[in-house]
């Protein structure tokens, strides 16, 4: 049934004028708490519903967010990170009363063009990327037009823009300490597409540990692929075939690292016993691995909260800032990392 309520209803039962209404609907902070309550109070009883998109035109403002996501983007739903972020995003933009608009561009001019249009179309308010690439030239063009933005990621360059992000160099270092404390010599690194920067701040901390064990970097044990676990278990089947002293892998993704274990059980490798491997995200299937898979967490729904929270205060300024914060990682150990087994591994040398 049509609603017959008008805001004209709501005065007159509340005993104010209509315009006082619209001040509440709009939530101005010249009207007192107390009316707000019995306006809003009647207005419920009535069944009264503004007209969200005449308000939102007369305040300039469509109270919608947009969020990016990467390219091929029904690959990357295939990965629990991303719904995990974006249901942290939504758990903070919902009890502002705004709605979410997902793009999934396929290619880096759908990227580029989805992103512009609706952001020269006024469609939405303010727009959160789910990654930070090391092509900056969307992100910088948003910086120009003065766009609320923030990037979950860190970005590559010194923009004015806010973000977050795990402290990813540090926590790839962290891990990698951890293996090499076991024994472990010959470390495989799993990496995610380059023009990803978190793949390079991970294969980063990687190499600073094993710089600061005296142990040279070498490319061969090195692999960048998909966010996927058929990449994982492509990347570590050319490792392990082309490095046979090898026995430990740290890996950018737990999804990958699943793909690395289905090779590693195709070369009848034990694990840990032969290989150790550590990853990223601690997903929820990584303890129900065999072994449990040791895993970072990187909190991915409080890093769409924080990032939820960076916007907001952003619209709520009315203007764009360079704000960011870290969300702390944190390794959790599983029996998928041992102690390197010196006399099982000596044959291979």
């Amino acid at each position: 049934m049509e609603n017959t309520v008008t805001i004209r209803d709501v005065a007159k039962r509340v005993g104010v004028s209509p315009s006082t209404v619209s001040r509440v609907i709009a939530n101005s902070p010249l009207i007192s708490e107390e009316t707000k309550l019995l306006v809003r109070k009647s207005m419920e009883e009535l069944g009264y519903f503004p007209n969200a998109m005449a308000r939102n035109l007369a305040n300039a403002e469509t109270r919608t967010i947009a969020i990016v996501m990467p390219r091929s983007a029904e690959l990357a739903f295939q990965n629990p990170f991303f719904p995990e972020v974006i249901r942290g995003i939504g758990s903070k933009t919902s009890s502002q009363r705004y709605d979410l608009l997902l793009l999934t561009p396929v290619t880096a001019e759908d990227e580029y063009q989805e992103t512009m249009r609706v952001v020269k179309e006024r469609r939405v308010d303010g727009v959160i990327f789910l990654y930070s690439r090391t092509d900056q030239h969307l992100i910088k063009e948003l910086v120009e037009l003065r766009v609320p933005q923030v990037v979950i990621g860190r970005p590559l360059e010194e923009l004015p823009v806010a973000w977050v992000d795990n402290d990813n160099i540090e926590a790839s270092r962290q891990v990698t300490h951890e293996l090499l404390r076991l024994g472990h010599r010959v470390i495989g690194f799993i990496s995610g597409p380059l023009d990803f920067v978190v793949s390079q701040d991970r294969e980063e901390g990687y190499r600073r540990a094993l710089t600061e064990n005296g142990i040279a970097w070498d490319p061969a044990r090195v692999r960048a692929v998909d966010f996927l676990e058929e990449g994982g278990y492509r990347a570590a089947g050319e490792l392990l075939d082309g490095c046979p002293r090898l026995t430990a892998f740290v890996i950018m993704d737990d999804i990958m690292a699943f793909g690395a274990v289905r090779a590693a059980r195709e070369r009848s490798l034990q694990l840990p016993q032969e290989l150790s491997i550590v990853s990223f995200n601690n997903s929820p299937m990584a303890q129900y691995m065999t072994p449990p898979l040791s895993s970072v967490e990187i909190q991915a729904h409080e890093l769409g909260v924080q990032a939820a929270h960076l916007l907001l205060d952003q619209l709520e300024q009315h203007k764009a800032t360079s704000n960011h914060c870290f969300v702390e990682a944190s390794l959790v150990w599983r029996s998928s990392m041992a102690p390197v087994n010196f006399f099982d591994n000596f044959a291979k040398l």
